[in-house]
């Protein structure tokens, strides 16, 4: 009997081997795109905590600057060095000049680097990685030389090969002589002598970090405790950075992860309709083999099984298109996946095999679900019925009151606030909601069935009653079509809204006609300190505003937050898109204005007071007057009066300058003008233009997956519209044949499929339009800004929708008409011989 079994499948398999094709492929996407997601990111982590452990090195601990560049250029007083390296109990102290410049590539190109300042003399020992080793031919004296310079491999690889490095800095571009190399792996990195790091960054007097390792035995809070550390310094773990990096992009890896598995929910109903067409197509075999002794569990395990094989190849597959997925990418485009989180790292594939059994399990267990339904119609089926041609039976459903209690579940669910800063309760919900809708779907034929009104055609009436009396039926035909369509409808409201909201906000906070910025390389690089003077002075510009953007480290276990400085209007809703009331300013308070992002992760709604690290006193109070949307800062910005900024810390520098030019300005001799005011300063000019077209460049980049996601489901969607439709011309075969009997031809059969096609597809393409609106609801309004901490306003882009709904219509029309092409083209007259 075993034997038998095994043996059934493969007729079946045999004559249409696309149908199980279409389903193997479908689960291998949702399997490859999900593990290759997540290998992506393992190994960008890795790498990067590779490179962070090469330069950090072993210290017991950091002791870093609280403000992150704020002003001065950033850092603390070297003299700090002094007393840390003095303390009896520590055992090695070393100082770090950290920065980012550019140079000129072996292709002409510029490169970015990373570059550090080290005493040669202590580096070795907390951070061997970073230990400069001369080449045999540089000066003995090249270690403390200040234009001497020592390259890891991957600068190596970049770089000119000419005997110098031009490299641009603070105060231009400076000559600097290759002297040896580093061993620190990682994105490209150069090495000098602090003394000289500090004069080529224009820092005399200050570092950036110490990396402290204590003696043996030694108490680190009394140490720290001793050393008394002044209020701009605050003590850090070597791993920090890892673990902020992690959680920089953990909001977007676990978007598009969720992303990847749409492919695997859609999969699972085709695998549904796949096996629900191969039971159709086999009750003769089932009912002879239930006369003949085959008990009904045994048929449920055979189409379980078949499923189960399914799953197990196309997660096979999965695994291999994932790996190799996974490694282009790596190759090809880098590790930012579109999210700019990894930029400048080149990481090599890591293979994760816990990921893999993970994913490969989901494939399987996707398999098995679609697979269930059409096992339990094998099971129940009636032998000596189904060998009168009576078909399956109808099996018993969920109670009509499932649909809405999941629906229900859903919209609680969506209320609920995040865990661990993720949607993960509204996730649960979008998966109920679908799941709710999809057992509401006979109720909806149902009621959109009887609101159809009576036609005249007979076969149109056949057609409307046949959807009015047989609408459970309609569960299987369409539930692909309102899977796949609403998460269609529900990805294109979200990235339309998101992409609408991005464009205005562009449009509200770019209002200058030119934006300039330094083109150092370096983090937050300032301008010449008389550009914006002289920039005012040039013809064609009517004015100039500076801006000063620094960072501020609030938690250490959060990327820092982005200070913007710049002239306030009196009316602060004129320039800002504020989200919520404008709260009135405290006599004597500093107020400043807070992202979205910043409100929610730092509890600072409008009206309350917060502590900034600004200037030497250390933390200030600050008051939010209000919360503005912020779409570029992810981890949160606080914007502030300038004049307020300088009075706090005493920086006089800017970083960025934004012009408006008079009528009839050439933005080209402005351009020029300002590129002679700067000197040797490297410039980055851009007008509004040209921002917006980048940013929305890198929009779509981000969400370009999105689209194919969306072809993707709604082609399942369709593909499990044929199968089902072909299940149901096949057990109708003996109905069709009493048709052909009373004068029914071929024509009208197939009008009467497409007219029953066109009846069902429209009822679900109306029911997946309302649930993917619901759908883009909550994800535009809870798992966005649960996600990344921002809000925007939902649009409907309705022709987009109407023409999405009417192809599927159109489609699902045409698709139901050629799939009782194969029934209607047998001579179905003969059908009714079964019976005689």
């Amino acid at each position: 009997m075993r034997a038998l079994l095994a043996t059934l499948s493969w007729p079946e398999w045999r004559a249409h081997p696309w149908r199980q094709g279409v389903a193997l492929l479908a689960l291998a996407l949702g399997v490859a795109l999900g593990l290759s997601v997540h290998l992506i990111n393992a190994s960008a982590l890795a790498e990067f905590g590779t490179a962070t452990r090469a330069l950090n090195g072993t210290p017991d601990f950091e002791l870093r600057a609280v403000d992150a560049g704020a002003f001065g250029g950033g850092g603390f007083d070297e003299a700090l060095y002094a007393r840390v390296a003095a303390h009896p109990h520590v055992a090695v102290a070393s100082p770090v000049i950290e920065a980012r410049a550019s140079a000129t590539g072996a292709d002409g190109k510029p490169v970015e680097l990373r570059v550090l300042g080290v005493d040669a003399f202590v580096v070795g020992a907390v951070a061997p990685g970073l230990m400069p080793q001369p080449d045999p031919a540089a000066e003995r004296l090249s270690l403390v030389s200040p234009d001497a310079v020592f390259l890891n491999p991957a600068a190596r690889r970049l770089l000119a090969r000419d005997g110098q490095l031009s490299l641009q800095a603070r105060a231009g571009r400076v000559a600097l002589t290759p002297a040896g190399s580093v061993a620190a792996a990682g994105p490209p990195l150069v090495v000098l002598d602090i003394a000289g790091a500090q004069a080529l960054f224009g820092q005399p007097g200050r570092i950036h970090r110490i990396d402290v390792q204590l003696r043996a035995g030694a108490d680190r809070a009394r140490v720290l405790a001793d050393l008394q550390l002044p209020v701009q310094v605050r003590v850090a773990q070597p791993d920090e950075a890892q673990d902020r990096m992690a959680n920089f992009s953990r909001a977007y890896r676990v978007n598009l992860t969720v992303l990847s598995l749409v492919a695997l929910f859609t999969g699972a109903f085709l695998v549904f309709s796949v096996q629900a067409l191969a039971v159709a197509r086999r009750v003769p075999q089932f009912a002879l083999l239930g006369v003949l002794g085959l008990s009904a569990a045994e048929r449920r395990r055979l189409v379980l099984a078949e499923g189960a094989l399914l799953g197990l190849a196309g997660s096979a597959l999965g695994l291999l298109l994932g790996a190799g997925l996974a490694a282009a990418a790596l190759r090809v485009l880098g590790a930012d996946l579109g999210g700019g989180y990894f930029q400048g790292l080149a990481p090599t594939l890591h293979w994760d095999w816990s990921a893999a059994l993970v994913y490969g399990a989901l494939g399987v267990a996707a398999a098995l679900l679609g697979a269930w339904v059409p096992a339990r119609q094998a099971e129940q089926l009636a032998p000596a019925q189904a060998l009168k041609g009576l078909g399956l039976e109808a099996g018993r459903h969920l109670p009509g009151w499932a649909g809405p209690l999941l629906l229900v579940l859903a919209v609680g669910l969506s209320l609920l606030p995040p865990m661990a800063e993720l949607p993960v309760a509204a996730y649960l919900g979008v998966a109920l909601g679908l799941l709710g809708g999809i057992l509401c779907v006979p109720a909806g034929v149902a009621l959109l069935a009887h609101l159809l009104p009576t036609p005249r055609s007979a076969l149109a009436l056949l057609a409307v009653e046949r959807a009015r009396e047989q609408r459970a039926q309609a569960s299987v035909a369409v539930a692909g079509v309102v899977a796949s369509l609403s998460l269609g409808v529900a990805l294109t409201v979200m990235v339309g809204s998101f992409r609408t909201a991005l464009d205005e906000w562009l449009q509200q906070l770019l209002p200058a006609d030119l934006y300039v910025r330094s083109a150092s390389g370096a983090d937050l690089a300032v301008l010449p300190p008389a550009l914006a003077a002289e920039a005012a002075t040039l013809p064609g510009v009517a004015r100039v505003q500076a801006q000063r953007v620094s960072a501020l480290s609030l938690d250490p276990h959060r990327p820092a937050v982005m200070l913007l400085a710049r002239p306030l209007p009196e009316d602060p809703a004129r320039a800002l898109p504020l989200v919520g009331p404008l709260v009135p300013a405290e006599a004597g308070s500093v107020p400043v204005f807070a992202s979205e992002a910043f409100a929610s992760l730092y509890e600072a709604p409008a009206g309350k007071t917060v502590q900034l690290p600004l200037g030497a006193q250390g933390h200030q109070p600050v008051q939010v007057r209000g919360v503005w949307r912020d779409y570029a800062r992810q981890h949160g910005a606080v914007l502030m009066a300038l004049d307020d900024y300088r009075r706090l810390t005493g920086d006089m520098s800017v970083t960025d300058l934004a012009l408006w030019l008079g009528p009839g300005a050439d933005i080209a001799a402005v351009e020029t003008g300002l590129r002679r005011a700067a000197g040797d300063a490297p410039l980055a000019l851009a007008t509004t233009a040209e921002l917006r077209g980048m940013s929305m460049r890198l929009f779509d980049r981000s969400f370009a997956v999105t689209t194919y996601l969306q072809a993707v489901a709604i082609a399942i969607g369709l593909v499990g519209i044929a199968a089902s439709f072909s299940a149901q011309v096949l057990a109708r075969r003996k109905e069709f044949g009493m048709l052909a009997h009373l004068g029914v031809t071929r024509r009208e059969v197939l009008t009467l499929v497409a007219a029953e096609g066109a009846v069902w597809t429209g009822a679900g393409a109306l029911l997946g339009l309302l649930l993917g609106l619901g759908v883009s609801v909550v994800l535009v309004h809870v798992v966005n800004p649960q996600s990344f901490h921002w809000t925007m306003e939902m649009t409907v882009p309705v022709a987009r929708l109407a023409a999405l709904c009417g192809a599927v219509l159109a489609a699902g029309t045409l698709t139901a008409a050629l799939a009782g092409r194969a029934a209607a083209g047998r001579d179905v007259a003969l059908a009714v011989k079964e019976d005689w």
